[in-house]
């Protein structure tokens, strides 16, 4: 623990050890991203980005380790709406030419067409459904951790989920009819 002054008071603050939470957290976080865009070097670009200005604030930053989660993914979402905000672009498939039989090839297409039908539906949700949806299932938190980050009940996270998962899977399996 190091001590931090503020007005007249001594507060306790947890040493964070950056290193074992960027090890933690990295996956994740480019899933999330992953989930969000479709696309995995753009995923890849996010994540950084979001570590980056994770590491520059690091000064700031004053909660538990608990807390980092929230914080670190408070700020992933900022990231995304940047990146929103900035281009709307279709993202291409990525090369799939390096597997060595056809077989291979028309696999790994088909997932790829899949994951990107997926995103699809997913960028097509209301904002709120867009986060936890990838908030669960890209960066892989509880609801718990999901209730915290958006100011919900973990009750009404749950719910909110499952009618979401159920419109996701009507919306895709109503795509193949």
């Amino acid at each position: 623990m190091s001590m931090v002054l503020t007005s007249n008071n001594v507060t306790e603050v947890e040493e964070i050890d950056w290193n074992a939470l960027y090890g933690e957290h990295i996956g994740r976080v480019f899933n999330f991203f992953r989930y969000r865009v479709g696309d995995d070097q753009q995923a890849q670009d996010l994540t950084a980005a979001t570590f980056e200005k994770a590491w520059k604030k690091r000064h700031q930053y004053r909660g538990t380790k608990d807390e980092f989660v929230g914080w670190l993914y408070a700020i992933a979402r900022n990231v995304v709406y940047d990146y929103f905000r900035k281009s709307r672009d279709v993202v291409a498939l990525d090369d799939v030419m390096s597997h060595s039989s056809g077989e291979e090839i028309t696999e790994e297409v088909a997932r790829k067409i899949e994951f990107g039908r997926l995103v699809h539906c997913i960028q097509l949700l209301p904002e709120r459904e867009q986060d936890l949806i990838t908030l669960k299932y890209g960066a892989d938190l509880n609801n718990r951790q999901i209730a915290k980050q958006l100011g919900l009940s973990e009750s009404n996270v749950g719910s909110i989920l499952h009618r979401t998962v159920k419109k996701l899977r009507e919306e895709m399996g109503g795509e193949d009819e």
